[in-house]
């Protein structure tokens, strides 16, 4: 549920100040900063604290996956996609995967399907606790960042009993998986998915009413259905803007169209609603 903003007493203050006039301020962020969560250059206009204007320089972080894929066997490319998206590699390792046994013909078992899914999912987990810590610790909640990296390192802790690996995973291969779930792993995911939602239900009560967190959140950087659409967005991005798309549903691969499952939906396309989309996912 989307929360209106109200009038406060910081807004009857603003009122009353006079206005001051200014000239723009023009500011390089990045290559290497600690607020970019990456290796990403931005060139930002600012008028006080807005965003009049942002010109994005990308290209710091060429590895040259395509090109070292061009002399490896199948298998030896899999290592590649660890590092392609280092808070999903099992996602990618799956990718991989799957377009290779589908070039070569090749079908997997019902449990290699079903592991392939624990991972995905565990995968999205993850990724979508680091963007609700970060985006948190960047706007100036910092207790929910270390509440989502202590779940984090739960699921962790279950991928390195899996595979060996915190991040390099390399868990699939074509044709299969390189390990079974060990013992224990099982109980340790249930145990994960009993406890996991009292974390969410202390997010829910910290950050979603917030009048803080909805003031820097809610109108922000919001794009509509069709913008999205021509920059070519995918996933919680997507959504967030109002496009009931999500390739689980509508191109369904693995087995998730066995899975019953709602698809979270935003309709203002801002960061508030690309929170609220995470959060239900």
């Amino acid at each position: 549920m989307r929360v209106p903003l109200g009038a406060s007493a910081g807004a009857a203050v603003a009122e009353a100040e006079p206005e001051l006039g200014g000239d723009h301020l023009l500011l390089n962020i990045g290559p290497q900063h600690p607020a970019t969560h990456g290796v990403l250059r931005l060139v930002v206009e600012l008028d006080g604290e807005v965003v009049v204007r942002c010109i994005p320089h990308v290209g710091y972080l060429h590895s040259g996956f395509e090109k070292l894929g061009e002399y490896r066997h199948y298998n030896q490319i899999i290592p590649l996609t660890d590092r392609t998206d280092y808070l999903s590699p099992m996602s990618n390792n799956v990718g991989l995967a799957l377009a290779v046994e589908k070039l070569l013909g090749l079908e997997i078992t019902e449990r290699c399907t079903v592991l392939r899914v624990i991972a995905c999912e565990m995968s999205r987990i993850i990724s979508h606790l680091v963007w609700m810590g970060t985006t948190g610790i960047d706007i100036g909640a910092f207790t929910p960042f270390l509440w989502m990296f202590y779940e984090r390192e739960r699921i962790y802790n279950l991928q390195e009993a899996w595979t060996g690996a915190r991040l390099t995973t390399s868990l699939t291969r074509v044709g299969g998986m390189m390990a079974d779930v060990p013992d224990g792993f099982v109980e340790g995911l249930r145990t994960f998915c009993q406890t996991f939602p009292k974390t969410l239900a202390e997010v829910d009560r910290v950050l979603t009413r917030n009048g803080i967190w909805c003031a820097r959140t809610q109108g922000v950087g919001a794009l509509t259905a069709e913008e999205a659409i021509n920059y070519s967005l995918s996933g919680p991005m997507l959504r967030a803007s109002g496009v009931p798309y999500d390739v689980r549903k509508d191109r369904p691969y693995l087995d998730y169209q066995t899975y019953d499952f709602e698809v979270p939906v935003g309709e203002h396309g801002d960061v508030y609603d690309r929170y609220l989309v995470r959060f239900e996912e």
